[in-house]
């Protein structure tokens, strides 16, 4: 990683050369170079756990890396002793309660807590130091362009806003979408193997699959325990996934063209697009530039967009549905509330609790957007989309349970672990029990603080990936103007669904960043835009574009680059190898009995399982005992049948063999 920042911090460096700001260049090429070295003292890696950083007294193990940080830490207390005079007129600009304030969120999310007190004080030493470090060398940044350089930027900016007032899909807007799905279907082949890596992912693909083949359920298998995986319920003559049909049923177009690896990366660019003309309709071009570009680099954006979770697809139908309300807005037509409606009703079936934020905030807007004509046909038109929409889930619900407004997920849920378990609210009741990562029985007001530290903590990193947390400039966004009044429904948005979800006793764990918070990244990055646009922070407006440019560049190469080595290749222990098994034409008709545990070992396999296990498709079959094998070799008596070894057991790659009665 510190040869690809190394060529990052030269071309950097370079460019500030080709703008006549080579000093600005040199400090942005040190940024560069001080985020890198620092990602190599955090351990993250590919296991379910949120990263920390290591003791100090390792540090020495990595010479090189520490001599970058240390050579940062001289530099930059050089280089604002230097520029003092004008470090302190910006810091002075910004109210002292508020630079208190904005420095304090900048520490407290700068780790995730630990269960050693000693040890989450120590980090948030470690942490916070290297923040407040990063925050000097981007202040060196803005500080060090040449006023005649940011005049001729000012003035390109300026005239970058210029045009159509009207907001409409354009060559910029477009060019980012297409850049962002091109990159999550990289990162979808190269990163994450075209394989799903969570269990939650194993259910989703087979859900899409049945029905793509135009089924609500599948035939029950012959020995229920060998197939037993996260998220699949079994039932005496049927077997189904209990998640919600919204997500599955957008990835069945997918798995029907042999291709769900890539709806989320179209999905992601989709939703780029949707944000630039969402930031247009809210405020201007300018701001519509910056919001989609922040999205476009954010590193939270870009890994779930390459992956088989269910949250782009919540996303895109939320602001696709805010959009349709803005529409309305300005021409009034009904038709377009109507569409609002639906999509916030299509929210529902992929996430149900993200569809009472959308519902509930954009049916706000609708009532008081309308509260002085037609306020009746508004909401009505508003309602009814949803309405339909929505109550597709009833008949499905139905079918599954035998109530038409009892979830199959709650069913799931309360059949495994108890009545309540998987419900909303407070009570020592809730919960499934995952000691790992809900570290308080039942669910209660210290969950709710030790939730919200964890997600504050992962959209500090995840969201931007700047070595100096995503916080700060976010508080002072809303700190150093008066709202107006789209920020003041931006930040509504970003308000309820944290709220919302502080009734729910999880707080999503590490997969994917904070991912059941997902929808805030729209509200997070409409207002980081509107710092970002050169009118909107005064305190900071000199070279404000230029260093967030060089935070964006430092986080595409060593961030970005990190985060897709260290965690997500083969994340959780998943990886494709029984792929090319499943596609062998030896392999026609075979038993393979997976040894090792449930996951990673035999869910990897069980991903290229065919849904009827009674054609010549090879079937994997998770070998977890003698009774079981015995019972699968009755039931698959006329099978050729092998044995795979998986890695838990080989502890490297798996071992593929003939199968010997007598082992």
């Amino acid at each position: 990683m510190l040869l690809i920042a190394a060529v990052g911090a030269l071309l950097v460096g370079l460019a500030g050369t080709a703008f006549r700001a080579r000093a600005a260049g040199g400090w942005a090429a040190l940024l560069v170079l001080g985020q890198a070295a620092s990602l190599r003292f955090i351990d993250a890696g590919p296991v379910v756990g949120y990263q920390h950083y290591r003791p100090v007294g390792t540090w020495a193990e990595d010479p090189i890396a520490l001599a970058v940080l240390t050579i940062q830490v001289i530099a930059v207390a050089i280089g604002l002793g230097l520029k003092r005079e004008g470090a302190w007129t910006t810091l002075r600009a910004i109210p002292r309660w508020l630079l208190v304030v904005a420095c304090f969120v900048l520490l407290a999310t700068a780790v995730a807590p630990s269960a050693d007190p000693r040890q989450y004080v120590a980090e948030l030493v470690m942490g916070g130091a290297l923040r407040f470090v990063a925050l000097g060398n981007v202040l060196l940044v803005a500080l060090s362009v040449p006023g005649e350089v940011s005049s001729r930027l000012a003035r390109r900016w300026d005239r970058s806003g210029s045009g159509s007032e009207e907001a409409h899909v354009d060559r910029t807007g477009l060019t980012l979408a297409l850049a962002v799905t091109l990159v999550c279907a990289l990162l979808s082949v190269f990163v994450y193997e075209r394989h799903p890596h969570v269990p939650d992912e194993v259910a989703y693909l087979y859900h899409a699959r049945y029905l793509a083949a135009g089924d609500l359920e599948m035939t029950a298998p012959p020995v229920t325990g060998a197939f037993e995986l996260d998220l699949m319920r079994y039932e005496s003559e049927r077997w189904y996934s209990p998640v919600p049909p919204g997500w599955p049923a957008v990835l069945a177009v997918g798995a029907r063209l042999g291709l769900a690896w890539l709806v989320n990366p179209l999905l992601a660019g989709l939703g780029v697009l949707l944000t630039y003309l969402l930031a247009w309709r809210l405020y201007d071009r300018r701001t519509a530039v910056v919001a989609a570009g922040l999205l476009a680099v954010s590193p939270w954006y870009l890994f779930m967009g390459m992956s088989f979770m269910t949250h782009m697809a919540s996303f895109v139908f939320a602001a696709a549905a805010t959009d349709a309300v803005l529409r309305w807005r300005k021409s009034r037509r009904l038709g377009w509330l109507i569409c609002s409606g639906g999509l916030a009703g299509a929210v529902g079936l992929v996430r149900p609790l993200e569809a009472v934020a959308v519902g509930g905030l954009l049916g706000l807007a609708v009532l008081w957007i309308a509260r002085r004509d037609r306020l009746f046909s508004s909401a009505l038109a508003f309602a009814l989309g949803a309405i339909v929409v929505s109550s597709i889930i009833l008949p499905y619900n139905a079918h599954f349970t035998g109530s038409a407004t009892e979830f199959p997920i709650m069913a799931y849920t309360e059949a495994l672990y108890g009545p309540n378990a998987n419900a909303l609210g407070f009570g020592p009741d809730r919960g499934l029990g995952w000691t790992g990562l809900d570290p308080f029985p039942g669910h209660g007001a210290r969950d709710v603080v030790v939730n919200t530290i964890l997600n504050t903590h992962l959209i500090d990193v995840e969201l931007f990936g700047w070595a100096t947390g995503a916080w700060f400039l976010i508080v002072l966004a809303v700190g150093l103007r008066r709202p107006a009044p789209q920020d003041r429904w931006v930040l509504a948005g970003l308000a309820i669904p944290i709220l919302l979800h502080a009734f729910y006793w999880f707080s999503g764990g590490p997969d994917f960043g904070a991912r059941y918070w997902f929808l805030v990244i729209l509200p997070l990055v409409l207002i980081s835009a509107r710092a970002l646009n050169r009118d909107a922070v005064p305190a900071l407006r000199a070279g404000t574009l230029v260093a967030a440019v060089a935070l964006m560049w430092a986080a595409s190469v060593t961030f970005i680059p990190w985060r897709s080595v260290d965690k997500y290749g083969g994340y959780r222990g998943m990886r494709p190898w029984a792929r090319a098994i499943a596609a062998d034409p030896s392999m026609t008709g075979a038993l393979v009995l997976v040894r090792g545990n449930r996951h990673p070992d035999f869910a990897s396999a069980a991903a290229y399982n065919p849904l009827d296990p009674g054609g010549r498709e090879p079937v994997f079959a998770w070998d977890r005992d003698a009774a079981t094998r015995d019972s699968l070799l009755a039931a698959f008596p006329d099978r050729a049948v092998w044995v795979l070894e998986g890695p838990t057991l080989t502890g490297g790659a798996p071992i593929l063999e003939r199968y010997q009665a007598d082992r």
